[in-house]
């Protein structure tokens, strides 16, 4: 069928009728359908479009719909509400449900709202101190890569700390229907068990270079290349490009970019998660552990930076008990996660801990090899860091003193030569002087550790 264009006196009438805010929610609602440029003149975006043959009478139509601007449907396009919401619902549509849905809660925010949503995201937006528009957020945190159609937990739980349950929900449903788009009760039974998050893990390729066990004992067990060392050589390989997945689930927003520049200086291929949920952190540690990316890794990181109590976390949920700091490791086992047996395995755990829950002192315990409540397993080492709550009530863009100085040592050119332990030992020190100093912010920091050879995180 022949695609007619639009004829330009249209395009320029109708783009006179538009205000401010309606020409910027075109440009919105239009970006994904002109990829790799970035128009931001509506009357050049839609001429473009028409160029493209991208724009016809039916599409316009639909942009008209979404702008709510029934009056111009009528006047130049001759047709009404009622029709365009029928052909929608038959007939594929040109702009993406995930804009749709943005523009809608656009127009469900007032002004107090953006205050609030502005603030709690200014860590990720920069210190510009003007004032934007919900979609020009959006579409900062997009060339950021913090959200993504597939990716709205950031904004979803935003939404969820300034009380507007209401917009949470709607991201909800609409995350259900992207992943289930025919949904209904036989079609749901029918599609869940095709889902996996990833294939059985394969053996081990018998030629691969292993470290310490020979190879007819690797061959057997299957165990990983990062399990044994070179012959002669009590370290672990720490080769692989990239050096492996680090994983930071931030509940607090506070140190996720330092953390992040940290870890890709390190050249670790860093998955950073901000505000999220307990199922959402469920989720991403189910996810992680299944990561391909494993198999040909060195080294796997765990950052989790949340309020809590003493063994728990609360994520944004703030509901007791949380998910237990325990259950962590256990997604990356030998059993869980075959792809890591033998690699090491870190975790770094910031727990912001409730008043009424803050039993701890700021004495600093190291015990070498001994995991106490974390289950005997080889490779992991594990350090908790607990801090009373109240500093975020007094300062609650506040970074943490134990964060802060874990990545500049990392980021040290000198100390990152060391040994993580030695590095340890530094961080322990800082630590002691920091509460030494500061008798209101008092660090308790627990090291255990299960390693079995010294771990450098950059080759030596």
């Amino acid at each position: 069928m022949t695609v007619f264009s639009v004829p330009a006196s249209l395009l320029y009438k109708l783009e006179q009728e538009l205000d401010t805010d309606e020409k910027e929610t075109v440009v919105f609602l239009c970006s994904d359908l002109m990829p790799g440029e970035s128009i931001s003149d509506v009357l050049q975006l839609l001429t473009a479009l028409n160029e493209k043959e991208i724009l016809t009478t039916i599409n316009l139509s639909e942009l008209l719909y979404r702008l709510k601007r029934f009056d111009l449907l009528k006047k130049f396009l001759g047709t009404g509400r009622a029709a365009v919401e029928a052909n929608l619902a038959h007939h594929s549509q040109m702009l993406s449900k995930y804009r749709v849905l943005m523009t809608e809660i656009n127009e469900d925010l007032d002004k107090e709202d953006l205050r609030s949503l502005s603030f709690l995201l200014k860590n990720h937006l920069g210190k510009s101190h003007k004032e934007k528009s919900f979609l020009a957020i959006i579409t900062d945190l997009e060339k950021l890569e913090l959200i993504s159609p597939m990716h709205l937990d950031l904004i979803e739980n935003a939404f969820l700390t300034i009380h507007r349950r209401d917009l949470a929900k709607k991201i909800q449903k609409y995350k259900l229907e992207a992943r289930f788009p025919n949904m209904n009760a036989k079609t749901l039974q029918v599609s869940l068990p095709k889902l996996s998050l990833a294939d059985p893990p394969e053996p081990v390729n018998k030629g691969r270079v292993m470290n310490g066990a020979c190879a007819a004992q690797a061959e057997q067990i299957h165990i990983s290349i990062a399990e044994t060392a070179v012959q002669g050589c009590n370290k672990y390989r720490m080769q692989s490009k990239p050096l492996g997945v680090c994983l930071i689930i931030d509940c607090i927003g506070n140190d996720a970019g330092l953390l992040t520049r940290a870890f890709q200086s390190l050249h670790f291929e860093v998955h950073c998660r901000l505000f999220l949920n307990m199922d959402a952190v469920m989720c991403d540690l189910h996810a992680a552990a299944k990561l391909r990316a494993h198999k040909d890794a060195d080294c796997f990181v765990c950052v989790l930076v949340s309020r809590g109590n003493q063994e728990h976390i609360f994520c944004t949920d703030h509901i007791a008990p949380g998910f237990q700091l325990e259950r962590l490791k256990d997604f990356f086992t030998g059993e869980k996660c075959p792809d890591l047996l033998g690699k090491p395995k870190l975790f770094f755990i910031q727990n912001y801990v409730e008043p009424q829950n803050w039993q701890g002192n700021a004495s600093l315990t190291e015990a070498d090899g001994n995991l106490g409540t974390i289950p005997q397993v080889a490779d992991i080492f594990w350090s908790h860091c607990r801090l009373d709550a109240s500093v975020l009530e007094r300062s609650p863009c506040s970074s943490s003193y134990y964060l802060s100085t874990l990545a500049g040592l990392l980021m040290d050119p000198q100390k990152r030569k060391l040994p993580l332990l030695d590095i340890f030992v530094e961080l322990n020190s800082r630590i002691y002087e920091w509460n030494r100093i500061n008798s209101t912010e008092q660090y308790s920091l627990l090291l255990k550790h299960t390693l079995r050879k010294k771990l450098f995180l950059i080759d030596k």
